[in-house]
């Protein structure tokens, strides 16, 4: 009889000691959650973490904050999300520059890739498009190349940073068609607009979100697409592999990622979250419309896509002779 009583105290003083935990791990979220976007506003970055991160908010009961941090082709805004606390209330947008060529390009990284990260989701995937001020007088890929050879490093591109898509974009389409350019680098493509609507640069690859809306005004030139095939969209825009330079092929993907060592369930929570914000028909229609392909990967695939693109970004900074600026 002693033996039960005694029992049945040690539960009832155990109980309030379990509760806590429990309560915790089913409040997530009980306070605001911050994306940083490693870009300047404006981009196809800042858009799909405003998107998602609405809908999240809906989702969650949490107010979700976009904060962009630019600078150091994403590395400041990456490197503030490495060093974050891993319990789901800060999250990131990777990118090819942040998460593929920037381990290769810099010496100074101040994160690792792979081990200060979480992989969450692959969110989208996005063509690129091959774009011209008039002022450079060429109508296709062709004449690009040969007004190219005739004065090299007499043509500037803009880039949304070294490292960057639009960066490497340019760098293996150069290579593979051995011309010469110089190369003028901004904090994300959305920033170089002025300069290129303004003819001070006359070429960039970027994706479509951001180049579409001055080619379909008349400011900007389509002159080829970089993906192996024609977009439905763009049906009368050539690729550049059919334009003159076989094998040629290059995208731009982005995705969300936390802290190194998040909690599974918080990881798993997350992507749950995401993967439905992304599947959304409202948001499908909002990226779709933008010119992004919608991917919503799991944590693992993501994690085996970052590791490729590090190894293919690689290949393309050797190759080529990349540099950073």
């Amino acid at each position: 009889m002693n033996t039960r009583i005694v029992m049945t105290a040690c539960l009832a003083l155990a109980a309030p000691l379990a509760l806590p935990l429990t309560a915790f791990a089913q409040a997530y979220p009980n306070k605001p959650i911050r994306i940083i976007v490693p870009y300047v506003a404006g981009g196809t970055t800042d858009l799909l973490a405003r998107a998602v991160g609405q809908r999240l908010s809906e989702r969650m009961g949490q107010t979700v904050v976009v904060e962009n941090r630019p600078g150091a082709n994403g590395m400041i805004g990456a490197d503030a999300v490495a060093k974050a606390a891993p319990d789901g209330y800060t999250l990131g947008i990777a990118s090819p520059g942040t998460h593929a060529a920037n381990a290769s390009l810099y010496k100074n990284v101040t994160y690792d890739t792979i081990n200060d990260f979480t992989p969450i989701s692959l969110a989208v995937s996005a063509p690129m498009i091959l774009i011209a001020h008039p002022s450079l007088k060429v109508r296709d890929v062709k004449q690009l190349i040969a007004k190219a050879k005739a004065s090299p490093g007499g043509i500037s591109y803009a880039s949304g940073g070294g490292g960057s898509s639009q960066h490497l974009a340019m760098e293996q389409f150069a290579h593979m068609a051995d011309i010469s350019m110089v190369h003028v680098p901004y904090k994300g493509s959305s920033n170089s607009y002025t300069d290129l609507l303004g003819g001070r640069v006359v070429l960039e690859f970027d994706v479509l979100p951001t180049a579409m809306p001055h080619v379909n005004s008349g400011k900007l030139l389509p002159l080829a697409v970089a993906s192996a095939q024609r977009l439905p969209s763009l049906p009368d825009v050539p690729t550049v592999a059919e334009s003159g330079v076989p094998g040629y092929e290059a995208t731009s993907w982005y995705g969300f990622v936390g802290p190194a060592k998040m909690p599974k369930d918080v990881l798993s929570k997350l992507n749950t979250e995401i993967v439905a914000a992304l599947k959304d028909p409202g948001i499908q229609e909002t990226l779709t419309k933008a010119g992004v392909l919608i991917v919503a990967s799991s944590p693992d695939a993501f994690a085996t896509h970052i590791k490729s693109e590090m190894d293919k970004a690689a290949k393309i900074i050797e190759v080529a002779g990349v540099k950073p600026d």
